[in-house]
């Protein structure tokens, strides 16, 4: 007959229990179980859009008291200098000239692996709130939101102002408000609705400010009122969007899920021509210098980060997905190759100084594609009310289909850019040119990229990071001709 625990065995095997528990490592044994998510994003705030960074006019005291609670990222990249690319790479981990998402105004591929689709595998209910631009939002259409793993969507094609249109899963419905609070307000019935199901959930919240055109709401408006009209509007638009995140935090605090709620906010691309502020950085949107790629960048999840930390180590839109892959607990789910890595370490507490893996990006020369948001959506609503559904096929699947097996010079076109530690390489060659021009900057010391050192750098290095560049778009065209997709099928990749 087997014999009994005694109470003495109990009680050590329960310290034993209790000691192996206590050392076992990762974000769910720290904060007792996989957070909710919530990714906020804006549209056009460049890194010097805040007044936590030192704007001398912006008015932004939800992003300041984020930036005083939570863990901000001091250079935190966008991995293109433009919306579609990013918010493609946000939902894949991956570069987006790996899925032909060259450009504005083009569709996330429906062989690609979305965050949405690997969250809800991890248990996750998921949703979509405000600007897609990955594709269309039209019912049956296979690269809108629900195509691409959200159960829950109310979105638009591109940006929007205030009482805008959008899409309820295929069906246009006409909304009433200033655009970044109608775009909280549409996630937070979706976060009532999990927490009466009791669902963690996955939720997108990517408003359509501060793009232009700049339209601010009066309440908004009014603080800028000694500023021109143009600063008025522009320096609005992101004081309603710091408002509406203020009122998508007191929301989750006000029923009880903020502490284990993972905000992660970032930006798109870096700043507006003329109006934005890219702070020190050289360039703005559509440039591949720094200030047309790094964003301002703030997480919060009280459990975890329970002090204000800033880091200088380098982030990057591709580092969500394996972050949250790793925090989900289904890194083993991912299929194809990533460009990003999980920075879930840095969120634990550990210090980030020095990425461990290089980054590189790349302009690559194609023109972006239409996608009139207002327009669209009008039409829509107007159909539907009619009785019929418009079948259009450019509003139902913009995308790069007709590129097709790119041959291996292409990377000789664009401009594209290779960072490894400190230094930073420029490729640029005009389309339809072989003259090429190379820069190298050294970042550490020079972050404005003011200093061309092409001239001087030892000639190891710079082979050795021309190398490094030339291979990582070789690989990048590889995915990019679906080699990678053949792994999906259980055929082997090239």
């Amino acid at each position: 007959m087997k014999s009994r625990m005694t109470g003495t065995f109990r009680f050590l095997a329960l310290i034993l229990m209790s000691q192996l528990i206590s050392g076992v490592s990762g974000l769910a044994a720290t904060s007792g179980s996989p957070p909710n998510i919530v990714l906020v994003m804006a549209d056009d705030q460049g890194w010097g859009d805040a007044a936590y960074q030192g704007h001398p006019h912006l008015i932004t005291p939800e992003l300041d008291r984020m930036a005083a609670e939570g863990l901000v990222f001091d250079r935190f990249y966008a991995a293109a200098s433009v919306c579609s690319p990013t918010r493609g790479s946000v939902m894949t981990g991956r570069h987006p000239n790996r899925f032909g998402c060259f450009s504005w105004g083009y569709s996330l591929w429906p062989e690609e692996q979305s965050l949405a689709e690997l969250m809800r595998s991890a248990g996750y209910r998921t949703g979509h709130f405000g600007k897609w631009h990955l594709g269309s939002v039209q019912a049956g259409s296979p690269v809108n939101p629900g195509a691409h793993g959200f159960d829950r969507w109310i979105s638009a094609p591109n940006f929007f102002d205030n009482d805008p249109i959008l899409s309820d899963q295929g069906r246009a419905i006409q909304t009433q408000g200033e655009s970044s609070m109608v775009t909280v307000e549409k996630a937070l019935d979706f976060i009532d609705h999990c927490a009466r199901n009791q669902e963690r959930f996955f939720s997108v919240v990517w408003f359509g400010s501060p793009h232009l055109p700049h339209k601010a709401a009066d309440v908004d408006r009014a603080h800028y009122a000694s500023l021109p009209v143009e600063q008025q509007n522009f320096y609005g638009e992101i004081t309603g969007m710091d408002r509406a995140i203020g009122h998508l935090r007191r929301g989750l605090e006000s029923r009880q899920l903020a502490k284990n709620t993972l905000v992660w906010y970032c930006s798109d691309n870096g700043a507006l021509p003329r109006v934005g502020s890219s702070g020190q950085f050289r360039g703005h949107k559509a440039q591949v210098y720094e200030g047309g790629l790094l964003v301002p960048c703030i997480l919060l999840w009280p459990d975890v980060i329970s002090q204000n930390r800033r880091v200088s180590g380098r982030g990057s839109t591709c580092d969500i997905f394996p972050t949250l892959a790793e925090i989900a607990g289904v890194e083993s789910l991912v299929r194809h190759p990533l460009d990003g890595i999980s920075l879930a370490h840095v969120i634990r507490g550990e210090k980030f100084e020095n990425r461990p893996d290089p980054m590189g990006f790349w302009n690559f020369p194609s023109p972006g594609i239409s996608t009139p948001s207002q327009v669209w959506m009008r039409d829509l609503l107007t159909a539907q009310n009619a009785g019929y559904e418009p079948l259009q096929p450019d509003r139902l699947r913009p995308d790069a289909r007709y590129i097709q097996n790119l041959h291996d010079k292409a990377f000789q076109s664009g401009h594209s850019a290779w960072i490894h530690g400190s230094w930073k390489l420029h490729r640029i060659q005009p389309p339809q040119s072989d003259s090429i021009t190379w820069e190298i900057y050294d970042l550490e010391n020079d972050p404005k990229e003011l200093h061309n050192l092409i001239d001087s750098v030892p000639d190891p290095l710079l082979t050795r990071l021309k190398t490094e560049l030339k291979n990582w778009q070789a690989n990048v065209i590889h995915s990019v001709n679906k080699n990678d997709y053949l792994i999906d099928s259980g055929k082997p990749s090239e």
